[in-house]
């Protein structure tokens, strides 16, 4: 039975995907909810994932990626977009979920609801910004991690130019940010980087106990 260190030992950064084959639905929901589940500051997941199917768009899309073609040839890409936008009104709806949820009143929430507005309140709009973005990466190693355990493969992806992928995707109307992506399929079997061995730093050179 494969353990989790297996699955993340098996998993590496793909280089070139085989585009005749796709994600089951199972899987991809499977991939969808792993990411929905995922941690974030207080709960708020102050983001949205676009995936993107439409080949047109994703050849675009390649264009503003200096034409990686895992950007086209993968199942499905996955583009973390943090919110330019968060404020009172994101908490209001977070506090109401909350409320729905596990049957809370939303009077008794009125505490938490103040310290994340005096928090979010206090940031400038850059430091807001790098915040979310932040937020998008721990959904991102949620999904890498999902997808190896399924034997899906995920390359994280930061060489893009999101200018452009904001304009092309329309992010700068829905106050989104495209903040990191992620292409997800099937190895090709001519990718050499399959056959790389693992380099990562010892838990001696990484690991620092005080």
């Amino acid at each position: 039975m494969s353990t989790l260190l297996d699955s993340l030992n098996w998993r590496y950064a793909t280089k070139k995907f085989d585009a005749t084959k796709k994600i089951s639905d199972a899987d991809f929901n499977t991939l969808k909810e792993a990411v929905r589940l995922a941690a974030s500051s207080y709960g708020l997941q102050p983001f949205k994932v676009v995936i993107v199917e439409n080949p047109e768009i994703r050849e675009k899309l390649k264009a503003a990626a200096w034409g990686q073609t895992q950007v086209t040839d993968a199942s499905h890409l996955f583009i973390f977009a943090n919110d330019l936008n968060l404020d009172a009104t994101s908490v209001a709806a977070y506090i109401k979920n909350i409320s729905e949820t596990r049957g809370v009143p939303t009077e008794a929430l009125g505490g938490f609801a103040d310290m994340m507005n005096g928090v979010i309140s206090n940031l400038s709009q850059e430091a807001k910004n790098i915040w979310t973005s932040k937020q998008t990466y721990i959904a991102l190693g949620t999904l890498l991690a999902a997808a190896a355990e399924l034997k899906i493969d995920a390359t994280p992806m930061e060489g893009f130019n999101a200018a452009q992928f904001n304009e092309i995707l329309g992010f700068d109307k829905l106050g989104l940010n495209a903040s990191v992506i992620a292409t997800v399929g099937y190895r090709h079997d001519e990718d050499d980087a399959q056959h790389y061995k693992k380099v990562r730093k010892s838990q001696e050179e990484l690991f620092i106990t005080l």
